[in-house]
């Protein structure tokens, strides 16, 4: 993988986010397992809007209507993010948990271009015209129609309230899908939503130093510590010998030959502890890896001194990966190439981040503790166009959506995914009710009345 695109890969395992733990009913329990449902295929335009040609794909959806309550009933509409709906949907607790609660039936679509969900079968990604399909304004249509084809076929469905459920890119998608969409959902649910990731809304290396923090409150020297290591791994991987101890050290399963495989070394490290950060839960979990509960503290505890001389602060650093990478205690040695779930899919998102989804992201190695790297839009621009003969548009998001400028919509809810996990069921089941008054939930005025 080129370097320049390690932080752009980063943004691809948010999508990991994009399943929705469940809010906890006490503390320290597991969410739970998700019950029975349908997988059905629509037909759908690969093109909503041009008319030229007319070719269809199948989308994958899947639904559960096991608690709804016919007649108007809610509908909870996971807007489907970059990778395989099943995976989003075995592990999106919080749906599972509230749909009993609401009388609520279960949606879950999946994104255009992953999954079973591919335009042009085999040929989906073989050449920029056949992914010149894969937007997020495809997208969102994709949804509408979906949404709109249920209220048409599903007794029952015509009048009912329909709220947007996502995470991370999916909860960009919900978001947006309500601005754009807004007599199709009444409501939408945003968890860890980076709307404001584009253009200068924000500073590049917001994100990377929000997960240093968690490192910082995690342990005394924790975050330093990473932070020495890589001038720890610069040292010894300018030698033979230091290469194969490297190897040695973190079991790895293809030796590190040269400086190039030493890089991906470090970028495999910051990929492990972005991944830890975002699977921190206050409960054993195998979202990701089988982990203990809060994982950032269990690795933490191996990493207090950061004034260790290179070799000894290295192997402590191997100490800490091993929690993420074997904590089952199976693994005889470590592929660099495994890290993000085989459930997102890597080349589709690629293209996108290749296109429309132009995500400044920066290190600077002072307010992070991850290797400097500037964010260099014109060696994007020339990665992209060499892979894929497209160029990024920055700005398109911004004039699509709003940015910062979206006062003229409602009924959004932003929150962080981790506030589903530390907040009880019940403080999460009341503000997911704030998006449709129960007042309405039998008048066919509903989704008028709720704009």
């Amino acid at each position: 993988m080129p370097r320049l695109l390690l932080p752009l890969l980063l943004l691809l395992l948010l999508g990991e986010l994009g399943a929705l733990l469940a809010p906890r009913r006490r503390r320290g329990a597991p969410p739970p397992p998700p019950g029975p449902y349908l997988t059905r295929y629509l037909s759908q335009q690969i093109d909503h809007f041009g008319f030229d040609e007319n070719l269809t794909f199948q989308q994958r959806y899947l639904i559960a209507d096991q608690h709804w309550k016919k007649d108007n009933g809610p509908i909870l509409f996971y807007t489907g993010n970059e990778g395989d709906i099943t995976w989003f949907c075995n592990n999106t607790g919080f749906m599972w948990d509230v749909a009993e609660e609401l009388n609520a039936m279960l949606v879950f679509a999946e994104h255009r271009y992953y999954g079973e969900s591919l335009p042009f079968g085999n040929e989906s990604f073989s050449d920029s015209k056949h992914l010149n399909y894969l937007t997020s304004e495809q997208a969102l249509a994709d949804f509408a129609v979906l949404i709109e084809y249920l209220k048409e076929t599903v007794a029952g469905a015509r009048y009912s309230p329909v709220i947007a459920i996502g995470g991370s890119y999916g909860g960009m998608l919900a978001a947006w899908f309500r601005m754009k969409y807004p007599h199709v959902v009444v409501g939408a649910l945003a968890a860890s939503a980076p709307i404001w990731q584009f253009g200068d809304l924000v500073p590049c290396g917001a994100y990377f130093t929000i997960v240093t923090n968690d490192f910082k409150k995690s342990g005394t020297g924790c975050s330093e510590s990473i932070r020495n290591s890589w001038s720890a791994v610069n040292h010894l991987s300018s030698t033979d010998a230091g290469l194969q101890w490297l190897s040695s050290t973190f079991h790895l399963c293809s030796p590190l030959k040269n400086l190039q495989d030493a890089a991906m070394l470090k970028s495999w490290l910051s990929e492990t502890w972005v991944d830890l950060a975002m699977v921190d839960y206050p409960y054993k979990a195998d979202f990701l890896q089988p982990l203990p509960a809060w994982p950032v503290q269990e690795v933490c505890k191996f990493l207090k001194d950061p004034s260790l001389s290179d070799k000894l602060l290295l192997q402590n650093v191997y100490q800490a990966v091993n929690v993420y990478y074997n904590y089952s205690g199976e693994a005889s040695c470590f592929d660099m190439s495994e890290t993000a779930t085989k459930n997102l899919g890597q080349l589709g998102w690629y293209y996108q981040v290749c296109t429309e989804m132009v995500m400044p992201m920066c290190t600077d190695g002072v307010n992070d503790m991850f290797e400097p790297q500037k964010w260099d839009f014109d060696a994007l621009s020339e990665e992209c166009f060499r892979l894929w003969g497209v160029r990024p548009r920055p700005s398109w998001v911004l004039s699509m959506y709003g940015g910062k400028n979206i006062s003229s919509h409602s009924n959004i809810i932003f929150r962080s995914v981790t506030w589903f996990l530390y907040n009880s069921y019940y403080r999460v089941l009341q503000e997911l009710q704030l998006l449709y008054p129960p007042e309405l939930m039998h008048t066919k005025s509903l989704q008028t009345a709720a704009l």
